[in-house]
Order: C-alpha cells, then sequence, then structure tokens
C-alpha cells in the first residue's frame, strides 16, 4: 500500500469511528480496494444497519459471494428489500437476479415488476436484459425495442450492449443497416481494450409469434420447450431455436475475455488436468460476474434440460479452433472425487452451440449412433446416469475436430441436487 492509500484510510478510519454510516460505506469501499474484506463486510454491515442505502447493497452482494464472511444468501435478501424500499432500482435488479435461482425469493411476476422499474430508470443490467428479451420475440416493433434498450445502455457505459448494438447494426436486425455506426461503435470499444470482433451469428427471433408485443414477459425464461428426442440409451434431445442471436452473442462476448486453454477431469485423483483429450479454450462464469443476463439465458438451459437453475455447476463457454476437439469421454465424474458430494453427480447436460460453423465441429454420440451438427442456438440435452444414479457408459460422446471457421458452444452440466447457493 502506498504512502498516500495508507493516509487516506486512516482519515478514512477516523471518520468512521464516529459511526457516520456515510463515513463507514466510504471506509468499507476504499477496504474492498485494498482487498481487506473482512474489514470491508464489517465496514458495510455498520453502515447498513445505520440505514445507508450503498452500504445496504454492498453487504448483500458480499453476503451473496460469500466475500467477507460466509455466504448467506437469505440475509442478503433481507438487505436487499431494505434498500428497495429507499428507493434502489439497483437493489430490485439485484433481486430479481435472486429470484430467478426459484430459491430465497419466488420465481414470480416481481421479477417483471423489479426489471421494469430498474429500466425507467436505466438501470444498465436492466436494460441489457430486457432488451435481450424483446430480442426474441418475432415483432418488428419489439426488434426495435431491443435495439432502443441496447443503445439505453450503452450510452451508460455497457460494453457488451454496445458489442451487441453492433451486431444488429452490422446486419440491420430491428433497423436498416448501418456499418458505419457499427464500425464506429466497434472502434471505440477497441480504444478501451474490448475485444470488437464476434464470429458471425444468424438466426430468426425464437420467441411465440402470439406473443403480445411490447410486454416484459421473462418468465418466458422458464418455461420448458419442445425437444426431438434422438436416442433413448443413452437419452439424447435436440432444441432447435433455443437462445437467439443475441444471446448466443451475450455468452460469446462475457466469456471471452476469460478464454483459458480448456482442462479435463483426472478419472483417478478427480483433479483439473490439461490433457490433448480436450484442446478448445472456455472460461466458467462465476457467479460474482453473472448479471441478470446470464441468468436468464443459464435458467432457460436449465428449464430446457427439465432441471433447476440451482441445480446447475457454473457456466462453461468454451471456443473450438480448427483442428481442435474433445475426444470421446463422459461427463459424470468419478465416485468419491465429486466436488460438492451433497449435490450428487452429474446427470444430465444441455450443450447449446452459439454460432455458424463452416465445417466440422458436430457432437458425436457413438453408442446412440447419433451426431448433431452445430447451429446458432441449437442444445442438445442428454444424460449422464443410469436410473440408479451410476455413471452411464453409453453416455460416450465426442466434440468433433472444427475442419473450417471456429465454435462456440455453452455448457451446463446439471446435478442430481442443488449445487448453487441461489
Amino acid at each position: 500500500m502506498s504512502d498516500s492509500a495508507g493516509a487516506t484510510l486512516a482519515r478514512l478510519r477516523i471518520d468512521a469511528d464516529r459511526g457516520d454510516p456515510e463515513a463507514l460505506y466510504r471506509l468499507g469501499m476504499a477496504l474492498v480496494a485494498q482487498q481487506h474484506m473482512e474489514q470491508a463486510f464489517d465496514c458495510h454491515a455498520r453502515a447498513a444497519a445505520g440505514g445507508h442505502v450503498g452500504a445496504q447493497i454492498e453487504q448483500a452482494r458480499m453476503l451473496l459471494y460469500g466475500i467477507g464472511t460466509d455466504a448467506d444468501p437469505a440475509h442478503a435478501v433481507i438487505r436487499l428489500e431494505q434498500a428497495e424500499r429507499a428507493g434502489s432500482v439497483a437493489a430490485g435488479c439485484l433481486l430479481a437476479l435472486v429470484a430467478v435461482g426459484g430459491v430465497h425469493l419466488p420465481r414470480d411476476e416481481r421479477i417483471n415488476d423489479r426489471v421494469r422499474a430498474a429500466v425507467q430508470a436505466d438501470h444498465p443490467p436492466a436494460l441489457r436484459a430486457a432488451a435481450i428479451h424483446f430480442g426474441r420475440k418475432p415483432h418488428a416493433s419489439d426488434q426495435k425495442l431491443c435495439l432502443q434498450l441496447l443503445e439505453r445502455a450503452a450510452a451508460r457505459g455497457d460494453a457488451i450492449a454496445a458489442l451487441l448494438l453492433a451486431e444488429r447494426l452490422q446486419r440491420g436486425e430491428g433497423c436498416a443497416p448501418d456499418p458505419a455506426f457499427a464500425d464506429d461503435l466497434r472502434e471505440q470499444l477497441a480504444a478501451n481494450g474490448i475485444a470488437t470482433r464476434l464470429p458471425a451469428v444468424t438466426a430468426s427471433p425464437p420467441g411465440r409469434a402470439d406473443s403480445p408485443p411490447h410486454t416484459l414477459a421473462l418468465e418466458e425464461a422458464w418455461i420448458p420447450p419442445s425437444a426431438q428426442v434422438l436416442a433413448t440409451r443413452p437419452r439424447v434431445s435436440v432444441i432447435d431455436g433455443l437462445l437467439s442471436a443475441d444471446e448466443c452473442r451475450l455468452l460469446m462476448a462475457s466469456a471471452h475475455p476469460g478464454l483459458r486453454y480448456s482442462q479435463t477431469i483426472d478419472p483417478n485423483t478427480g483433479e483439473a488436468v490439461t490433457r490433448e483429450l480436450r484442446t478448445s479454450s472456455d472460461a466458467s462464469f462465476d457467479p460474482i460476474v453473472e448479471d441478470l443476463a446470464l441468468r436468464l439465458v443459464q435458467l432457460r438451459m436449465a428449464a430446457a434440460a427439465g432441471l433447476e437453475l440451482v441445480q446447475a455447476e457454473q457456466l462453461i463457454v468454451l471456443r473450438y479452433q480448427p483442428g481442435q476437439e474433445y475426444r470421446p469421454h463422459r461427463d459424470s465424474l468419478p465416485p468419491g472425487k465429486i466436488e460438492r458430494p451433497e449435490a450428487g453427480n452429474r446427470v444430465r447436460s444441455i450443450c447449446t452451440y452459439l454460432n455458424h460453423v463452416e465445417a466440422g465441429g458436430e457432437t458425436e454420440f457413438p453408442v446412440a449412433g447419433v451426431k448433431v451438427a452445430p447451429a446458432p442456438g441449437r442444445a442438445v440435452v442428454f444424460d449422464n446416469l443410469l436410473a440408479d444414479g451410476r455413471p452411464d457408459p453409453d453416455s460416450l460422446h465426442a466434440g468433433l475436430p472444427v475442419e473450417r471457421g471456429e465454435k462456440w458452444l455453452a455448457t451446463l452440466w446439471l446435478r442430481q441436487r442443488r449445487y448453487r447457493d441461489y
């Protein structure tokens, strides 16, 4: 810590010792910046108890993610509800995010109410989530509304929204094509060190044509879609149009900065290791980086798999470049080597393709004699366990080598029981 930073902390501590909530909040934020998380939590907790709305939100975040204290989502909800009653739409948006899990809050119409209020207040996470929701609808007015909401979010510094907006402008989705405006947005993003090019994704809006236009109805995310069964042993199903073009782009744009060389689970030790079995790159989404839009996409995937979001491990987004593959393997974990054994093993997997692949990259199930070709928004769902809970040897599958282009894929591994805190 520099001398100036130390002096600033010392002054803040003097002010906080008087018990003033604003001083405690400012000290808590300074301590977070210095990575003194337990002290920061104590400051935010004291300021929150004194009615400081910002501290209530910060304490809630730390309780949700287990930072500086043990994770306690139920207590986080109490603090967020206090902040919401004081008029904070940011707190309301976080409550909607928690409610998506359906554990500590009901998954009901309050989600729509909270997101609507946050959109009216131009809260970027709500603007982005609402934009993506309306982008799924086929009505021309909803497509235009999607574009308007992305513009509002981008104007307020939401880089992901700006990327999604650039893709729509480039292709004329919801508007006339405007490549010059799209390039200008990309240049602004590049100047701030943000990747500006996403793989091509074109897909028709997958929402129902009879869905009322200009209606925020996020409950559509947890209505299971119909699936085509391709095999019964193992059970393999495919769902076309599960995700929209915007949702595919959201996952790729959010994952890109965190891509790392992929690892696999060693069947003998249960440890994650780098092996030639799997040659992709991937990024996982820790809960601390999940926003409402990302949570809604994951809820949609879990519902399509017929299970609850809280049974899901962290979402994984993978990128396969030419020649890369995932050789035949099973997703079930080695018995006795299961992290969080109380959640059980990986009972089911859902993999959703995010882009067009020029050639190759199919998902193959050799025992079932099934091969699924990539297509943007298409999901393949398959079981990993037998009825008695033992790993199914027939669940062997592979990601075949990409021959041309690249393949992006989002995967949720779902456990037998609850895995997530909320």
